[in-house]
């Protein structure tokens, strides 16, 4: 079969501190005779990158901030050129990269999306036709005929993939479309690409740091790391992969604010086990934040912590004030204790929260975090090496004959 998507040492390199694109003999010459020699700093956005796609694969595309994500989905959009290489697609093409892309904010809903599908290359036919199914699925049909600079940027999101997720293309570019939508448009999203995916063999780039929704979406993710390729191929490799590099074990956090609130201060979060700097399943964990409390204002003054795992799903909350431990004035640590085989191996984050009643007064998140390692079997060769987060220590097993 052949690939419905070539990339060929592709590159791509930007110049730092300039909003030229591009430069003339007459910008290069005057360079050349200026007595003042100027810095030009270039950066390599994309460097000798090369892959295949094949017709109806969806491929996630992962990595952290600035490594290349979008500029590769620019490039494949054809709104960006490279500077070198060749990207070759073989089909029709919907993207949407950004909020508002292609929107008139003076146009209405409606005029929008006759604006935006032209743009995409559909027939005015073929909007008129999908018109109620567009406008159902972005859920905008009250304020279908009011101007686009009145909605909100979810609302705008919500219509631009509605747009091209009904565009007859044959390949998908979407640029964390997830990023501003509500929990049930992200599901409608996610259940829309897989649909069209499967049902009529359309080929999708998912550009995302939800690796939730990468998970669930993706057979095949691309790992960008500094403009190359890190990792291409099976989904929860490449997570596991990513998840390994970007949660770097912070075991220990000080709080740098001269005064965090006025009621106490807390000097910091630690996580260790009873023995050692390294968590294993047999050891019991503590977490520990040291606080100078300055005030109480209410008996119900208190700390809670939130467990979540590296796909930042929450795991259970804890306070110590359901246990009648209450805070005092002065030097106060809480020490929390996990018991041994509770959690599973993997990377995992604590939240603190501090609340005054039921208001939450102070929060630090995703500072601490930590691994818990299988002291027998130090691999992750799939996300948690048995599977899942919990690890169920002995479960009582009965069968029957008859």
């Amino acid at each position: 079969m052949k690939p419905i998507i070539t990339v060929e040492s592709l590159g791509k390199i930007y110049r730092i501190g300039t909003l030229q694109s591009y430069y003339t003999l007459r910008d290069n010459i005057l360079d050349t005779l200026s007595l003042k020699k100027k810095t030009k700093t270039f950066i390599k956005a994309l460097d000798n990158i090369s892959f295949e796609v094949y017709p109806g694969e969806k491929i996630g595309i992962i990595g952290k901030n600035g490594a290349g994500k979008t500029t590769l989905l620019k490039i494949l959009s054809r709104i960006t050129p490279p500077t070198e290489g060749s990207a070759i697609l073989r089909g029709k093409v919907a993207s949407l990269l950004e909020v508002g892309t292609g929107f008139h904010g003076e146009l209405t809903g409606r005029e929008n999306i006759f604006f935006n599908g032209a743009i995409l290359g559909m027939k005015r036919d073929e909007i008129k036709r999908k018109l109620d199914e567009i406008v159902a699925f972005a859920g905008i049909e009250k304020f279908l005929d009011t101007p686009v600079k009145h909605y909100s940027s979810g609302m705008q999101m919500r219509l631009g993939f509605a747009i091209a997720a009904h565009l007859e293309a044959e390949i998908l570019l979407f640029d964390e479309i997830l990023a501003v939508g509500d929990a049930e448009f992200q599901d409608k999203a996610l259940n829309r690409m897989q649909s069209v995916s499967n049902q009529k063999g359309r080929t999708i780039l998912f550009v995302s740091h939800n690796m939730t929704a990468i998970l669930t979406l993706c057979e095949k993710v691309i790992y960008l790391e500094n403009g190359n390729i890190s990792f291409f191929g099976k989904t929860t490799d490449g997570v596991n992969l990513y998840i390994s590099k970007i949660s770097e074990t912070n075991h220990y956090y000080e709080i740098n604010e001269y005064d965090v609130y006025k009621y106490l201060k807390i000097l910091n979060i630690s996580v260790k086990s009873e023995f050692n700097n390294i968590i294993t399943l047999s050891d019991v964990i503590e977490i520990i934040i040291d606080l100078l409390v300055y005030e109480i204002p209410s008996e119900k003054f208190h700390v809670t912590l939130k467990l979540k795992d590296f796909l930042n799903n929450e795991i259970f909350t804890a306070t110590h004030w359901f246990k009648n431990i209450k805070l005092n004035i002065g030097y106060n640590k809480l020490t929390c204790y996990l018991p041994s085989k509770f959690l599973n191996v993997g990377y995992y984050c604590i939240d603190v929260y501090v609340f005054n009643v039921n208001e939450c007064i102070l929060q630090i998140k995703d500072k601490v975090r930590f691994r818990i390692h299988d002291s027998k079997k130090d691999s992750l060769g799939w996300l948690y090496n048995e599977g899942g987060i919990l690890y169920p220590p002995d479960l009582t097993w009965k069968i029957e004959y008859k």
